[in-house]
């Protein structure tokens, strides 16, 4: 920016020539030199003109992602903004260069609340800061109210437009959702107008695309008719539903991020977090303090033009310069001319000194000929009236700002409208799983001993989402967690297959369980959930010994469980059912007092459970089979 601002005649110069011009005070590559020149003029608002830079030739695009020209293609200068509002040597603070050839400005005198118009975002050692940009015509409104002390409310404002949910924003901390802007008006047909920051057609267009081959939404094609303004529109397919596809792009694509703030910013040479209002009071105390030293150096200026004037005219009127002509030593000179203005003390501020001297002995015989003593007396009385407003702005400091903030909100404020649509409502939240309940139909070939939602053969087990997991279940009581993939092998002694959502299952959903130990034989019930798995890692509901085999598996608890006992020589029970619900007084261990407690908990998948019968089990099932003798006399089991 200095660059430019050395550089500056009001005409386009080639941003080749700026690159190497700041490549004297910048000691880096002249690639990052050209990139910030076009991020800074590559801007969408009115003309195309950035705030600072106004750029000339194929500066690339924020809104198609098409990289700019080379350098030496290109044209930039600075904006009337930045030449008015952004510089000013008198109050700037000079140091010298990288190598000590030149000086440079520690920073610029800026008027303009710049971090908070343009953003931020960087890393450095151990920090990172996240800054979004904001409206300038909004920030200059809210710099009125802090000075004035009212309160303030801000909101980043983006570029490329969109639609902004700011539930989860507070004073420039938190994040926003941006969505594009999706319009729904043509048949068949859905328009995209407006991207979210940091996307381009491009990226969105990707985005969609993937999300078609994973057949997450119901869109045919896509067609990117952008170019000064975005236009992608995309065909429904055939019977799709406009509103469910517009869920399903805010959902699977990036019409719908997520942007953090979180603005670390240095305040007095320290690296600080803060919130936008402090930033924004930080600016305008800053503002106010440009402005004072501003106008105090105009003061010492006006005050050296009126001492400078006054001696003129007392010189050349009173004719003092005739009185030097026998003087033959510049101390006999010096003496002569303040002698000669002594009768006149009381017209001047200050003492006279012999730069004053030496300035009025250099005088040219033309000028003092053509001397004009009324055009001398104006010009005196400009400057006591000019130092007099200067003055009394300084009185009325507050006053004088405030003036020059809404003089450029009036100058400024058709130029630069907010382009980000405003809800404080939170989006309503997309249920990812609910869109894609059935978008995946599991099948099981128990002939060629696959699972998976690519395959042609097999029975139809269930319809599934992508988001969704399995649980795979063999008969010796091992189980798995997986992904719906197109094609899992599993072995012939596969169970069951559960379909199962790990953030609402593992709490919600509960599991009956019958299974017989290997060994002696003994069969046990239980009642648990699955809770938190690890992906592909094998688990066991019966212990890991040979011939111990799964009986019964059934979401919930059943009322009865009907048992079949294999014959054996002396039996005089055959058939016995159980009441896996039934409840019974115990005591609470926490509180001490009877209460009743279920017979068969709820437990962790692994435990062991309750011992349900010693005898070998023939059928088992919670409803009444054919295999069931009814005229036989019937026989509770005992759980307890």
């Amino acid at each position: 920016m200095h660059s430019l601002w050395e550089k500056d005649d009001g005409r386009y110069t080639k941003v080749a020539n700026i690159v190497g011009h700041t490549m004297q005070y910048h000691p880096h590559g002249d690639a990052s030199i050209g990139d910030a020149i076009c991020v800074l003029a590559n801007k969408l608002w009115g003309e195309g003109k950035g705030y600072l830079v106004d750029g000339q030739g194929n500066y690339g695009s924020l809104l198609t992602g098409m990289p700019h020209a080379a350098t030496r293609y290109i044209e930039c200068r600075l904006t009337e903004l930045a030449r008015k509002h952004v510089f000013n040597k008198k109050t700037t603070t000079f140091v010298p260069n990288y190598d000590g050839r030149k000086e440079e400005p520690v920073y610029l005198p800026a008027k303009i609340p710049l971090l908070l118009m343009l953003g931020a975002d960087g890393i450095a050692v151990g920090l990172s800061t996240a800054i979004l940009p904001h409206n300038f015509i909004e920030l200059l409104e809210a710099e009125i109210n802090l000075i004035q002390k009212k309160p303030i409310e801000l909101y980043p404002d983006f570029q490329l437009g969109g639609i902004m949910d700011v539930s989860e924003y507070q004073d420039g901390l938190g994040k926003v959702k941006v969505r594009a802007r999706i319009d729904t008006s043509e048949k068949g047909l859905l328009v995209i107008t407006e991207l979210p920051w940091g996307e381009t057609t491009e990226t969105i267009s990707a985005s969609i695309e993937k999300a078609i081959k994973a057949k997450k939404v119901n869109i045919r094609k896509i067609h990117d008719m952008s170019s000064e303004s975005c236009r992608i529109e995309l065909e429904l397919a055939a019977g799709a539903s406009a509103e469910k596809t517009v869920t399903a792009l805010y959902a699977f694509t990036d019409c719908e991020k997520s942007l953090s703030s979180r603005p670390i910013v240095l305040d007095d040479g320290r690296p600080k977090l803060m919130s936008v209002s402090e930033i924004l009071r930080k600016n305008a105390e800053r503002l106010m303090a440009l402005m004072k030293k501003e106008m105090e150096i105009r003061l010492g200026e006006l005050d050296d033009l009126f001492h400078a004037r006054t001696l003129d005219r007392i010189f050349i009127e009173e004719r003092i310069y005739k009185r030097i002509e026998n003087e033959k030593t510049m101390e006999g000179i010096l003496a002569t001319v303040r002698e000669g203005f002594k009768p006149f003390r009381k017209e001047l501020r200050r003492e006279i000194t012999d730069e004053d001297i030496d300035r009025l002995l250099k005088i040219p015989i033309r000028r003092i000929s053509q001397f004009d003593i009324d055009k001398n007396r104006d010009e005196i009385k400009e400057i006591n009236r000019e130092e007099a407003e200067v003055n009394d702005n300084l009185v009325h400091l507050r006053a004088y700002v405030i003036k020059y903030l809404k003089g450029l909100i009036k100058e400024y404020a058709k130029k630069y409208p907010r382009m980000t649509q405003i809800t404080k409502s939170a989006f309503k939240q997309v249920d990812v799983k609910a869109i894609t309940a059935a978008e995946l139909t599991i099948r099981w070939d128990r002939e060629n001993n696959f699972v998976g939602s690519a395959l042609r053969n097999g029975d139809e087990i269930f319809k599934c989402s992508s988001l969704d997991e399995l649980i795979l279940i063999w008969k010796d009581g091992r189980y798995r967690k997986v992904q719906p993939e197109e094609k899992i092998f599993v072995d012939k002694d596969l169970l069951s297959i559960i379909r199962f959502d790990q953030e609402k299952d593992r709490e919600t959903r509960d599991f009956t369980l019958v299974y017989e130990e290997g060994g002696y034989g003994f069969s046990y019930i239980k009642r648990f959930r699955f809770g938190g798995l690890i992906r592909n890692k094998d688990y066991r509901l019966a212990p890991e010994k040979p011939r111990s085999k799964v009986l019964f598996l059934q979401e919930g608890c059943p009322d009865t469980l009907y048992v079949k006992f294999k014959p054996a020589k002396n039996q005089r029970i055959h058939q016995q059912y159980f009441l896996p619900k039934e409840q019974v007084m115990r005591v609470n261990s926490e509180t001490g007092k009877n209460e009743k407690q279920d017979v068969v908990t709820i437990r962790a998948a692994g435990t062991k459970g309750k011992q349900l019968t010693s005898k070998p089990i023939a059928r088992i099932s919670s409803a009444k089979g054919s295999w069931w003798d009814d005229k036989e006399a019937p026989s509770k089991g005992v759980l307890e």
